[in-house]
């Protein structure tokens, strides 16, 4: 993996030697210089992910820098570094774009952390940027391929909204892709030029998730050594992207519910009123409705995201798109780990296509990229799959089984004949019950219920 390259410009002696050394120990990629006007130089020779400049220098100081970085490129992070008695002018600094200031004398601790956030930030940066010029024709919105009738009702759908600045919440079993959803609705909007930002409110503790979406101040709680800009913040004039937002807490559903409604906040331990313009974009694999009647999530705040609803089908209720994934995700894995296998034969893509998909998109990209890992010879076939997946072997050979006559046949009267014969076949088990019947056929009641009125097929409840 190439190193991130990293840009110190700092007139004293001990302090730049000991932070080039601390920095590449670190595996950054380190070019030191001892004032400006030499920083300024480098950086136009050379490409670097991040600039740490001191803000006192001889021959060009760190404003002067950090204006010039930005004037060259917008998007580069600079980090201020600052001592006694100039915090006021590293926050000062802040406001021509600065990320973050460093106070003297560094601690080691807070340098790694602060440069690790920043790199973090300028990698969101570069993967929006090569998204947003990467976006795909219709039914391919960047790296979500589906040509089934699902599919292309939800890309006709981010189509519609991507435009509007609505409120878009995403509902979807884990590893069906809702944030590929949001991706595609935020470079498709026009707050495509400015940030997207994510954030996973399962993956965060409670006691951290209010700072990360909204900053702090110095000195707010134990251990808040300095002032920290919040997501809310970092996605002015984009898009914040409430990821799990079913598994907040309510203290901060209460907060969240404000910001919609006013377009305001304030950091934890401040006073000043922040103004948040900025789309919000959330998703979530719970049933918010149960939620809501079961006093988990608030009802008002329901209410405020549950604006436009993207219901997003399981893998396994996406019939052909199964086959096109796979192939895709065969030529991405085989291209990436430089492997010889170009082919899954029919025997296994049938397999595939009766397989349940609990993990949906995601599980199917995973077991791709382990038998082309795994695989010596050019074609996966059957018996490459895990034993678990080769159990639905019967029932791909049915599919198998077909022969098409010389005369050809009619593609989708025979698909939907045989679409029809398992669904009679699966309410004839269950009695003509259909939430049984679902079931057994890992759907949602209300996908076979469609299904059973395209089809014309009358069933009880």
């Amino acid at each position: 993996m190439k190193k991130q390259k990293i840009l110190i410009a700092e007139d004293d002696d001990l302090n730049r030697n000991n932070l080039t050394e601390l920095l590449s120990l670190e595996g950054y990629e380190v070019h030191a210089v001892e004032n400006g006007k030499e920083a300024m130089a480098s950086f136009v020779e050379d490409k670097y992910d991040l600039v740490i400049t001191d803000l006192k220098m001889p021959q060009g100081d760190g404003l002067e820098l950090l204006k010039f970085v930005k004037d060259m490129n917008p998007d580069n992070i600079v980090i201020m570094m600052t001592g006694f008695g100039t915090v006021d002018s590293a926050v000062e600094a802040m406001k021509f774009g600065a990320f973050d200031y460093i106070s003297k004398p560094m601690k080691d601790d807070l340098v790694k952390l602060t440069v690790s956030r920043a790199l973090s930030f300028a990698s969101l940066q570069e993967e929006n940027v090569t998204l947003r010029d990467n976006l795909r024709e219709k039914y391919d919105f960047g790296k979500m391929l589906g040509y089934s009738e699902c599919m292309k009702t939800i890309f006709d759908t981010i189509e519609k909204v991507a435009k509007s600045d609505s409120t878009v919440i995403i509902y979807g079993e884990s590893g069906t892709g809702k944030e590929l959803v949001a991706r595609a609705i935020h470079f498709n909007s026009d707050r495509k030029n400015f940030p997207l930002i994510p954030v996973n409110c399962g993956a965060i503790p409670e006691e951290l998730l209010e700072s990360e979406l909204f900053g702090h101040e110095k000195g707010a709680f134990t251990g808040a050594i300095r002032n920290r800009l919040g997501r809310f913040e970092l996605a002015q004039g984009g898009t914040i992207f409430l990821n799990e937002i079913g598994d907040m807490s309510p203290s901060l559903q209460v907060k969240l519910l404000r910001v919609i409604q006013e377009k305001q906040f304030e950091r934890i331990g401040g006073v000043k009123t922040i103004n948040a313009d900025v789309r919000i974009l959330a998703a979530t694999n719970q049933n918010l409705e149960e939620a809501v009647a079961e006093k988990r999530f608030r009802e008002d705040l329901y209410y405020r995201i549950n604006v436009i609803p993207i219901h997003l089908p399981a893998l396994r209720e996406r019939g052909p798109d199964i086959a096109i994934l796979a192939n895709h995700f065969l030529q991405k894995f085989a291209q990436m780990k430089k492997k010889e296998v170009t082919h899954i034969s029919p025997e296994a893509i049938a397999c595939l296509l009766h397989y349940p998909w609990p993990g949906n998109v995601r599980e199917l990209e995973n077991l791709i990229e382990m038998l082309v890992v795994l695989k010596e010879g050019n074609d996966i076939v059957l018996e490459d799959l895990p034993l678990k997946i080769r159990q639905f072997k019967r029932e791909a050979q049915t599919i198998g089984a077909i022969q098409i006559p010389e005369e050809g046949i009619d593609f989708n009267e025979l698909v939907s004949q045989f679409e029809k014969d398992i669904l009679l076949n699966a309410l004839e088990k269950s009695g003509g019950v259909k939430n049984r019947a679902a079931k057994l056929l890992n759907l949602n009641r209300t996908t076979l219920v469609e299904k059973l009125k395209r089809l014309n097929i009358s069933a009880e409840a």
